[in-house]
């Protein structure tokens, strides 16, 4: 009988594993050369370091949206019950969808850079617009995501104290109830290859119905109003794009290998989330309070105390970007060590009791 590590498993292994692993290894230096972008971009303007974190968050939370996992996985599990190992679904899918969100963000930055171009006398005022929408758009963001922590947090306590939750409650997390996942659902019987994701994931992108997405829309055409140039400004849907198809690949990667990472055990799954949610919603508040005070304080000129306070970071924002990068670190370190502390990775599967009342 042969062992495990035996010359002809280990071939069968790393035949069976190429493609994932590469793709895996791509997507590693694309997500390492975006931020390598990033930094080149805003050496000048380090302030939009903590927005650049944002977009990519954007990214990472918009790869796990009802929607995206829909589609992955349910391809995922019709081409394995096909004797496939679709390994590249989510990557193909990510392709796709990035592929529109670029374009989406490029005709925006395009038409507000012409637009600063000919009505110069409007800037100032454009400036104060474009403040306020991005200021807006983040602070829904921000709510957003807070009551989808509240609502995330409370499953994981009820699953931390040994409760159940039903099929239907857990399937709310990946289900496909999202408008897309609806319209959508007949193309996916015509998938029979993982390079078919690519097109339907470009007809996701079409919808441009989650705040994620209008939340870097909003990002790019406020920073292309104020004068940043082009190139820089498209740094942004790169990092939405790198976040976002490093998650999807590793959703169907894992899914496929039937790891008990957080698409497939629902607990990693609630935490996974927490951290992502908590991290979005402190830098939405952060960045989108800060700005809204900022701009209140100086149409209405307050000062004194409070206010100089606020103006005094705003103008520090150039040091609050790298801080919340280092938040962002800090937060996903301690988080796997609290789960992996807490002993949270034995907790039994939580649909398998009875549905709650």
């Amino acid at each position: 009988m042969a062992s495990p590590l035996s010359p002809p498993r280990l071939r069968h292994l790393i035949a069976q594993h190429r493609a994932p692993v590469s793709q895996l290894l791509l997507l590693l230096v694309a997500n390492l050369a975006a931020w390598a972008w990033a930094f080149a971009a805003f050496a000048g303007h380090p302030e939009l370091l903590g927005t650049a974190l944002l977009a990519y968050l954007f990214g990472l939370r918009h790869a796990v949206d009802a929607d995206h996992i829909a589609a992955i996985d349910n391809v995922v599990r019709k081409l394995m019950q096909q004797g496939k190992r679709p390994f590249s679904v989510g990557f193909f899918f990510s392709i796709g969808h990035s592929a529109l969100v670029v374009l989406g963000v490029a005709i925006i930055v395009r038409a507000t850079s012409a637009l600063n171009d000919r009505i110069d006398t409007f800037k100032e005022i454009g400036g104060m617009i474009s403040t306020g929408i991005s200021a807006f758009f983040l602070l829904t963001i921000a709510v957003t995501n807070l009551v989808i922590l509240i609502g995330t947090w409370k499953r994981f306590r009820l699953v931390r104290s040994g409760g159940t939750l039903a099929e239907a409650d857990l399937d709310m997390l990946t289900a496909g109830n999202g408008l897309l996942a609806r319209l959508f659902r007949p193309m996916f019987r015509l998938v029979t290859k993982s390079w078919h994701m690519a097109p339907l994931g470009f007809l996701f992108g079409l919808g441009f119905d989650t705040a994620t997405e209008i939340g870097l829309f909003s990002v790019a055409a406020g920073h292309a109003s104020e004068g940043i140039p082009p190139s820089a400004v498209m740094v942004f849907p790169v990092l939405f794009a790198a976040g976002m198809a490093l998650i999807d690949t590793l959703d169907s990667v894992l899914m496929v290998g039937a790891y008990g990472w957080a698409f497939v055990n629902p607990v990693r799954k609630l935490w996974y989330n927490l951290t992502i949610t908590s991290v979005s919603v402190l830098i939405a508040f952060g960045i989108g309070g800060i700005e809204a005070l900022g701009l209140l304080g100086r149409q209405l000129k307050l000062n004194g105390g409070f206010w100089d306070q606020v103006a005094a970071l705003n103008e520090g924002l150039a040091h609050f970007g790298y801080l919340m990068i280092g938040v962002f670190l800090l937060a996903w370190a301690v988080s796997a060590c609290i789960y992996k502390w807490k002993g949270y990775d034995s907790l039994p599967h939580p649909a398998q009791g009875a549905p709650l009342p």
